[in-house]
């Protein structure tokens, strides 16, 4: 897939100095400011086309087996006799070992180097998905994919950090935008792969299935993957980070950054994890392998990611947030309809703008962090991650009571969060510069 040209230099971020560059002490102070250098990889060079493309390897892996299970959950419920919800930690337990597992693992990338980190969680998950096939029950399922989540928590952070020492800032939108198409093909192709196998084979052949495809992406990112030109190690200091991730912790931009990560992945977890439950269920009534292509749905959200650059730099950030959130709202609304095409449709709108909203939210936490890149980066991957496990079981949990409205109920609540967030950010950047002057002439 070519580079987008994102626009990605027009970003701005309408709010206050970050404190973060100000104030972080990073691990050392060469381990997380990139160096200033002109030995950056840009749109065009072959280093670049290589970056892209591993990276987009390693999205396709990490998506696909961090939901591996989630298309197959009915299967998987019907195997061990267990409700949605309990069904449902399959891919709770996963995403949320993450989210506890992103950020000391980015501290050991700071350490130990990016591509190092990124290459050994890959090499961990993928071997680690070969064996999940074979679990005897339902708790040793959940237990090995919390261990799979665990090592995939190497990765996000570890390739954010990658791509702002190693891209040219004017391209590291279109860089991360790549990756999260990335994500989003992995998610698609995992949960169709495994759909199709799953209705021939059965969901244990499913999995392995996707465990395969995993391994070959992995192989591909490590034979591409450049070695990283701007990063310097580290030591490992836990007072340093506990401070640089109190910096980042306390600075308002931020912390609505990851709060509104948190709460598109709550949407989207909530959604693709019960779609399945909602379309093998009357008035549906559709086939394993047809459920799986539902997924499809996810290039949506590929062209979406790719393109939250070009969205960024015709309407600002809190612009294309507004877009996205727009959206979003309107394909659950759609979703309730009775009718296939109508809900496909709503599926469509969700995942576009769900995409859209993480590739801005994700961008800019990256642009806003000066120092301590790694740890600004995985602590958005944290409350990403946690957003997603809430949402897949939270969302069980309101299917159960509820059926489908249930689950869109719960999916517009964390969309008003969204607004609210963006309201409230959009008025304490107008205030900012409405005082700006006054300082200034009290200075003066």
């Amino acid at each position: 897939m070519p580079p987008a040209s994102t626009g990605a230099s027009t970003i701005t971020l309408d709010a206050a100095p970050s404190s973060t560059a100000a104030a972080t002490t990073p691990l050392t102070p060469a381990s997380s400011v990139a160096p200033v250098t002109t030995d950056r990889l840009e749109p065009g060079s072959p280093g670049f086309r290589r970056m892209s493309f591993a990276l987009f390897a390693a999205g396709i892996a990490a998506f696909a087996l961090l939901y591996s299970t989630q298309a197959l959950l009915p299967a998987v419920s019907a195997s061990f006799g267990a409700t949605a919800g309990r069904a449902s930690w399959t891919v709770s337990a996963a995403t949320g070992a993450l989210a506890l597992c992103v950020l000391p693992l980015s501290a050991l990338s700071e350490r130990f180097g990016r591509r190092q980190m990124m290459t050994a969680s890959l090499t961990v998950a993928v071997l680690v998905g070969m064996l999940i096939p074979f679990a005897p029950s339902l708790g040793w399922l959940i237990a090995l994919r919390a261990v799979q989540g665990a090592a995939l928590a190497g990765l996000p952070a570890s390739a954010m950090a990658y791509l702002a020492e190693e891209v040219r800032p004017k391209a590291l939108v279109a860089a991360i935008g790549l990756f999260v198409a990335g994500n989003s093909i992995g998610g698609m192709s995992g949960r169709i792969l495994g759909g199709w196998v799953a209705q021939l084979w059965g969901w244990r052949a499913a999995l392995g299935a996707v465990g395969l495809l995993a391994v070959a992406c992995a192989v591909v990112f490590h034979f591409m993957i450049p070695k990283a030109r701007n990063f310097t190690p580290g030591s490992l200091n836990p007072k340093a980070l506990a401070k640089t991730v109190g910096t980042h912790l306390s600075d308002p931009l931020l912390r609505r950054l990851y709060a509104i990560g948190a709460l598109f992945m709550t949407v989207f977890g909530a959604v693709y994890t019960v779609i399945g439950y909602r379309l093998v269920e009357a008035p549906f009534n559709l086939p394993q392998g047809v459920v799986g292509s539902v997924f499809l749905v996810y290039l949506v959200g590929t062209v979406s990611s790719a393109a939250a650059g070009r969205l960024v730099a015709r309407l600002g950030r809190r612009g294309a947030l507004y877009l996205a959130v727009s959206t979003t709202a309107a394909g659950l609304l759609l979703s309730l309809a009775g009718q296939l095409v109508f809900v496909l449709l709503g599926l469509v709108l969700i995942t576009a703008g769900f995409f859209a909203g993480h590739a801005v939210a994700s961008s800019s936490v990256s642009r806003t962090a000066t120092t301590g890149r790694a740890q600004a980066s995985a602590l958005y991957q944290s409350a990403y991650y946690l957003g997603s496990s809430a949402g897949g079981t939270l969302g069980a949990v309101a299917f159960h009571a509820g059926g489908w409205a249930g689950t869109v109920a719960l999916g517009l609540l964390a969309v008003l969060g969204v607004v609210s967030i963006t309201l409230f950010g959009t008025r304490a950047a107008r205030t900012e510069r409405l005082l700006a002057p006054r300082t200034a002439s009290v200075h003066n």
